[in-house]
């Protein structure tokens, strides 16, 4: 009985392995290759198949999602012979599984040299300013020839992207110095235009209160000589109005000799040739007045009128104590 259920035991374990290979459970977004006697024969999708145990084997199984590679920094000479490592990151994605299986022993492997290859030909067409600041060229460009070249390949190229460029320490140096450089040039123009710009305003501040002061002055003198003008015109007007004969007007102008002789420093004054006029009126006027009081004031009176007129122009101003 022993041989027989370790027969039946074996057979057991026989059908398990069978069972095992016959149903295969393909994960979403992967393939598997199936090989007949080591020839293709057929690509697993996503979900459950059935092959035939120990005749079918499965040969590759592949990811079709996007892959992300990143490959290490290769030295790169520019067109200006200058030495750059660069990273590069890879995104790929499978979309044939048969020719990534039969059409290229790595398919890894042929990207990233492929790609080391097309871009030290596009780095050595630039020089070093150009390859720092045209990352979205140089992609395009890489991105344009891989894709090319993985399509017989089941190989899509969705992306290229240059992690780093990375120059000479000496270069780097370099241009350090050269952006600080620049920094501080800017930052000296700035400050200059700043100063320009203020000393500009201030003039133009200063400008425009000295018009504006200038025409507030105009306008006060103008305002101040229209006053003076109405108040001669009011004056004129109102001493025609009262019609003055001869006598108050040479009684006014006798009250303004003292306001002439004002003053300490006075020491000579003109007497106007018209005072003789205005005596005149005043001592007749006076004559008349003395005539009711004697004739003796009166005759003094006009004596001194003519005294004034015969003496000349220029007198001495009297000691007044």
């Amino acid at each position: 009985m022993e041989p027989v259920i370790i027969v039946l035991i074996i057979l057991v374990v026989l059908v398990f392995i069978a069972l095992i290979k016959t149903i295969q459970v393909i994960p979403q977004a992967s393939a598997a290759i199936v090989e007949r006697f080591g020839r293709y024969t057929r690509t697993l999708n996503a979900g459950l198949n059935i092959v035939v145990p120990f005749i079918d084997t499965i040969r590759n199984r592949i990811d079709l999602r996007e892959q992300v590679v990143p490959f290490p920094p290769q030295p790169v000479i520019t067109q200006d012979n200058l030495v750059v490592n660069i990273d590069t990151v890879i995104y790929y994605q499978v979309t044939d599984a048969r020719a990534a299986t039969y059409e290229v022993a790595s398919y890894i492997q042929a990207i990233e040299q492929l790609t080391v290859t097309t871009l030290r030909n596009i780095i050595g067409g630039m020089d070093l300013e150009r390859t720092l600041t045209s990352r979205e060229e140089i992609n395009a460009a890489l991105r344009g020839v891989l894709d090319e070249a993985t399509g017989k390949w089941g190989i899509r190229v969705n992306r290229v992207e240059l992690k780093a460029i990375e120059p000479p320490t000496s270069i780097q140096d370099s241009m350090e110095k050269q952006m600080r450089a620049d920094r501080d040039k800017r930052a000296a123009i700035l400050t200059a235009e700043g100063t320009r710009q203020a000393a500009i305003l201030t003039a133009e501040g200063e400008k425009q209160s000295q018009i504006l002061r200038a025409e507030g002055e105009a306008k006060a003198a103008a305002l101040k000589a229209e006053g003076e003008a109405q108040a001669v015109r009011t004056v004129f007007e109102a001493i025609h109005a009262g019609d003055p004969d001869q006598k108050l007007l040479s009684y006014q102008y006798l009250q303004m000799l003292p306001k002439i002789a004002e003053g300490d420093a006075n020491k000579l004054w003109i007497v106007p040739s018209e005072i003789g006029d205005a005596l005149k009126g005043l001592s007749g006027a006076m004559g008349s007045f003395g005539g009711l009081g004697g004739g003796g004031n009166g005759s003094s009176n006009g004596g001194g009128s003519s005294n004034l007129e015969k003496n000349p122009e220029r007198r001495e101003k009297p000691q007044i104590d």
